[in-house]
Order: C-alpha cells, then structure tokens, then sequence
C-alpha cells in the first residue's frame, strides 16, 4: 500500500511522527489505521484519498496547540500528491473532520469512505481494556504540561462528548466492531478520572 508514495514523502512523514511530543500520535497510529483499511479495502471508494488521509491527519501535532488538524490539511495541500484532484479534496476534506469527528457534507461515494476513515481514526476507543487503557496512558504523557486536575476535567469533557452521541461511529463497519466496547471503555474511563484515578 505504501509502495505508492515516493520514498522522499514517506520519510518526512515518518520523521514527523517521531517528534519526541507524541506518545499515541505517532507512526504505530499510522500503521493501525493503515492495517484496518487494508481489512476494509472492498468498502472504500477512494482508496488513494482515504491512504493520504491517514497518512497526513496527524502529521502536525502539537498538544498544545488547537489547531493541528488544519495545519495538517494545509500541509497535505501543500505538498500536493500526485493522486488526483478528487482524491485531494477527499483526504482534505476527511482531515478537517477530525477537528470534532463529525461528518462533513459530502457526495454518498466521499461521505461512506469519510465515515469509514474517521471510525477507524476513533478505533482505538473499541480496543481490548488494556489496548485502551496504554492508550489513555499515552494521551496522558502528551499532555503532560497540563495539571492533573485540569487534565482530568478537560479529558472527562471529551470523551463525556463522545459517550452523549447518539453513535460514534457512522459507518456499518465501525458501529458493528466498535460501538459496544468503546462505550463500555468511555465509561469506565470517565468513572476513573471522576474519581481522580
């Protein structure tokens, strides 16, 4: 799969994810999503836009920072792969949906392959306990400038977003893998940082 992307891209790539800030957004991240889309492939309508999504999503990333996502957007525009217009616009498009993982408006083709990127970006949430539990541990580490109590009350927020939604996966796929064990591991998370764990 990634016998398509010129040697001299990959390396940036994986040399920006081995900046010493990340402890889960780092290239065994890439390399899990990559290893769900190859599971998948038959699903996706845009298999070149839906690789640069996940190649580029997480390639800038500062914790302190609010506005990665964008940055990271902009940086795949930038470099301007050769994958074709349409394809551009998809993982552009997919990238900025990451900023609050709510679906874009999108033509039925973009949107299902969209909504297949981001359950697979949000998989880790419907990994085994202790898969979520390093995970969790690993956020930790890259907002280690933040206080604990600060960190607890933001960390609650977020994944409190995430377990009041309706569904957090908007594809058949996710939802069927993920749903149920990812909402038991947002409970049991929220319960331990209420209870200052």
């Amino acid at each position: 799969m990634l016998d398509t992307i010129s040697p001299d891209l990959l390396r940036d790539l994986q040399q920006r994810h081995a900046e010493p800030q990340r402890f889960y957004h780092d290239w065994s991240h890439v390399e899990a999503l990559l290893g769900h889309l190859r599971g998948i492939e038959a699903l996706i309508h845009d298999k070149a836009g839906v690789l640069h999504a996940i190649l580029f999503h997480d390639a800038i990333y500062d914790p302190r920072a609010r506005d990665n996502e964008r940055k990271s957007a902009a940086l795949l525009v930038e470099t301007d792969p050769p994958i074709g217009a349409a394809s551009l616009v998809l993982a552009e498009t997919a990238i900025l949906a990451t900023e609050g993982h709510r679906m874009p408006e999108a033509p039925p083709g973009a949107a299902s392959d969209i909504a297949h990127f981001l359950d697979m970006d949000l998989a880790i949430l419907g990994a085994s306990e202790e898969r979520f539990d390093i995970y969790e541990r690993q956020i930790r580490r890259e907002y280690a400038h933040v206080p604990e109590d600060a960190f607890r009350k933001g960390r609650s927020a977020v994944l409190e977003g995430f377990a009041a939604r309706e569904r957090l996966y908007f594809s058949d796929w996710g939802y069927e893998r993920f749903e149920m064990k990812a909402r038991a591991n947002l409970a049991r998370s929220i319960a331990a940082l209420h209870a200052g764990c």
